[in-house]
């Protein structure tokens, strides 16, 4: 019998839709206020100028066409019946509320479209955007995913996050008991990072009773910062087995009640410099399942949650 050892997105939609159901990656065209000089420019070290975007809105595409072209081909390769719209590329609440309005009606007017998920910065929500949010989670699954990547200050200076730990604490406490889901972004393997700082972020994701994690690994791609840094020989990528042996690490210290999402990066292998062991996504969670398996890792083993208090 299959143990699962942590509560991951499939099964979790699964339960509530009865079936599998489908993400699919959409374009709006915005941008990010760590981009255009509102905050800074140049974005985060590991961003370049195309960031986690697909290009299909600078290709013409909108929002309905974007959705439709997948869902045709998901349909053909899956059977898939079931969808959620998401907003990932750059900051997608970093826009006047008309606009985001205009985009999220858009995306929900789809036929088959059952949920939303919104890819943001801690730092581009406010009340206003937040009450638009939660009037379709009357109607459907919305989910918030905001970029935090490490709970340590002097991380996020080095790696010009362009806000703080105390930001982002603000925008869940803000986003919680409006029907929105929150989700937080976190990578391993930032410059400077020890195993320490990341339990720590872990442990603030417990505190915080954030609703699922995405968990990234590191990779250089071209025309970034990090790039530069690499070339440099200033960063050092962690080897396949040091980012097994961290992930286990976070795994076991998250409360089991949060939805894991995601346990890995998925880099553009045009644009990836390193580490190349990062290319092959199948293997390397076939890789990180094994050795839950060989430690009997469990999500939350390490993570006592007590009236709400949390010792880790």
């Amino acid at each position: 019998m299959k143990i699962n050892r942590y509560r991951d997105l499939n099964s979790y939609l699964k339960g509530i839709f009865g079936q599998r159901v489908h993400k699919i990656a959409i374009d709006a065209g915005l941008t990010c206020p760590n981009r255009d000089g509102t905050v800074s420019k140049g974005g985060c070290i590991y961003c370049n100028s195309r960031g986690s975007g697909t290009g299909a809105y600078a290709h013409g595409f909108t929002i309905r066409e974007q959705l439709e072209r997948s869902k045709a081909a998901l349909t053909r390769r899956y059977k898939a019946r079931l969808f959620i719209a998401y907003f990932q590329s750059f900051s997608n609440t970093y826009a006047p509320l008309t606009t985001l309005k205009r985009l999220y009606d858009e995306a929900v007017s789809v036929k088959d479209i059952v949920g939303l998920s919104i890819g943001a910065r801690p730092d581009c929500v406010d009340e206003s955007i937040l009450n638009l949010i939660a009037e379709y989670a009357r109607t459907h699954l919305v989910w918030i995913e905001y970029g935090l990547q490490s709970a340590n200050n002097r991380t996020l200076e080095r790696i010009n996050r362009g806000h703080d730990r105390a930001c982002f604490e603000n925008a869940v406490r803000a986003t919680q008991n409006r029907g929105i889901n929150i989700c937080a972004h976190v990578i391993i393997g930032l410059p400077g990072e020890t195993r320490a700082d990341l339990m720590e972020t872990a442990d603030t994701l417990a505190r915080l009773n954030v609703d699922g994690v995405k968990i990234h690994v590191l990779y250089v791609v071209k025309g970034s910062k990090l790039h530069s840094m690499y070339n440099r020989g200033e960063y050092r990528c962690l080897t396949q087995t040091e980012y097994i042996d961290l992930l286990c690490a976070f795994i076991a210290r998250i409360p089991e009640s949060m939805i894991v999402q995601r346990l890995t990066g998925d880099p553009h292998p045009e644009e990836l410099v390193a580490p190349g062991w990062t290319i092959g996504k199948r293997k390397n969670l076939n890789l990180v399942k094994a050795e839950f398996e060989r430690r009997n890792v469990f999500q939350g083993s390490d993570c006592i949650q007590d009236a709400g208090n949390f010792e880790c």
